[in-house]
């Protein structure tokens, strides 16, 4: 006896929610981000994740943000809906076993952006002091979250430091550091990954200093591109954007003049400036516009969950609700207004520009660092490299089997979202916003995320497969025949 149609349609829902399906990685060549295997360029369209801010990560507890699932499956329903492709994630510790969250992201086509540091002391380098701080166990800590998230295809890049030039006196002592750190990070995954992960710097946005950082961060010392001590990307924490502002009046003219000539990817590592309140996020089009686009690849909204400083799009509450704001009302409007297929099907612009080589002329202010001799790695580093770290962490995608939102979430007018839930995306998608939003003054949602649009419209050839045989089935019990 064949199954009937109904078998068949819930056989396939079961299917593609738990078939370990993957986004494509995302490579940069010259000042684009690209996907892999399109060639495409890659805007990011993201939101910053650390729940409960610094207090989030505990490593005597095993929590950071990536290690609770019902967290994790909540929150990307909630993103999805939302319309983010990436989120960046401050503080991880790699310790611990971060499948089940990373997986989860990965089925709903959402990227991670990896922070190698933590505010912990001896986890990151100290501005005030970088010499004493870069050492063995500080790097080895940095090569251990590499290894964490090294096998996830959703992990897009690494942040070797963020803000840690945030100022003239900063920018005296620490470039050299950040160009060290950089060099072993990337000299590590060139030995020990399948592919290339980029590493970055998210930088202050400190108009003083922030040419001068990037121009540090971005020269070569051995003539090319290949130099392993510059910066595979370069990030700007900016919020010069406030309320109902102009492309002039926050001077995004002037940012892409100065970075038009970039020969790595530039984006907002964080964006969204607080006043007023709630946000109203006219800055996405202008962003997202024919005006930034060719230079800047995007950004990522400072922040997901609501902190002390009054960043946030969504409030969680202890008991594991969660409440949606106002900003995050505005903000899925403003992303549901751009035409991410477009957005994300350009061509490649920027991939010929060469790194300009590492010499004092590029350095504007006379006080920040001058000098490109990088410091040596510190005594037993090398051997990391050369053998691989002990212990290390092992990470693999897993099947999601579980997509209904069990925790309470309410709209930003009080009524309960009835059922919510993570909608898997086929192999070769990431999310994107889909023109059209969960109704704000509605007490029920459907239960999957907006159709998220994509750059590439086939799926996954063993998932089409699948399909074929389930819906060929369902003709056999229908008496039919489907021409697939």
């Amino acid at each position: 006896m064949f199954p009937s149609i109904n078998q068949v349609q819930l056989a396939f829902l079961a299917l593609l929610a738990t078939s370990v399906l993957a986004v494509q990685p995302i490579v940069t060549k010259g000042a684009d981000l690209v996907n892999s295997v399109t060639g495409a360029r890659f805007q990011i369209v993201g939101v910053a994740y650390q729940p409960g801010g610094s207090s989030g990560y505990n490593p005597s507890s095993k929590i950071d943000p990536l290690s609770d699932k019902d967290v994790c499956l909540r929150d990307a329903a909630l993103m999805q809906r939302l319309g983010v492709n990436a989120i960046r994630v401050y503080n991880v510790d790699p310790s611990i076993n971060h499948d089940a969250c990373a997986s989860i992201f990965n089925a709903v086509g959402i990227y991670m952006i990896l922070d190698v540091n933590s505010p912990l002391s001896g986890e990151s380098i100290d501005r005030s002091s970088p010499g004493t701080s870069y050492y063995a166990s500080y790097v080895n800590r940095t090569f251990a979250v590499v290894e964490a998230f090294k096998s996830y295809p959703n992990t897009m890049m690494f942040f070797s430091g963020n803000e840690v030039i945030n100022d003239l006196d900063t920018g005296k002592t620490v470039p050299p550091y950040m160009r060290a750190i950089t060099r072993d990070l990337k000299n590590y995954i060139a030995k020990h990954c399948d592919r290339k992960i980029p590493v970055g710097y998210s930088a202050a946005d400190v108009r003083e200093i922030l040419l001068d950082t990037w121009n540090y961060l971005q020269c070569t010392t051995t003539g090319d591109a290949s130099d392993p001590s510059r910066v595979d990307v370069f990030a700007l924490n900016s919020y010069s954007w406030c309320g109902d502002s102009t492309f002039q009046t926050a001077g995004y003219d002037v940012l892409v003049s100065d970075f038009t000539k970039t020969s790595v990817p530039v984006y907002f590592s964080e964006f969204g400036c607080n006043v007023p309140s709630p946000r109203i996020f006219t800055e996405v089009p202008a962003l997202y516009g024919p005006l930034v686009t060719p230079v800047l690849s995007g950004g990522l909204v400072y922040e997901y969950t609501q902190e002390t400083s009054n960043y946030g799009l969504v409030t969680l509450n202890s008991d594991g609700t969660a409440d949606l704001l106002a900003d995050y009302d505005a903000l899925q409007k403003q992303f549901n207004s751009l035409n991410s297929t477009l957005l994300q099907s350009t061509a490649v612009t920027n991939a010929t520009n060469s790194p300009p080589n590492c010499t004092a002329s590029l350095i504007t202010h006379p006080g920040f660092n001058k000098n490109f001799t990088i410091p040596a790695v510190p005594p037993g580093v090398q051997a990391l490299i050369d053998k691989g770290i002990a212990n290390k962490p092992v990470g693999k995608i897993i099947p999601v089997t579980s997509t209904k939102v069990t925790q309470q979430v309410k709209q930003s007018n009080g009524d309960i979202i009835q059922g919510l839930a993570i909608s898997p995306l086929p192999e070769d998608q990431s999310n994107n916003p889909s023109g059209a939003s969960g109704p704000s003054g509605a007490s029920t949602t459907t239960s999957s995320a907006p159709a998220a649009t994509t750059t590439k419209k086939s799926a996954g050839v063993n998932l089409r497969a699948s399909f074929n045989v389930l819906v060929g089935l369902a003709g056999l019990a229908a008496g039919c025949t489907f021409l697939l």
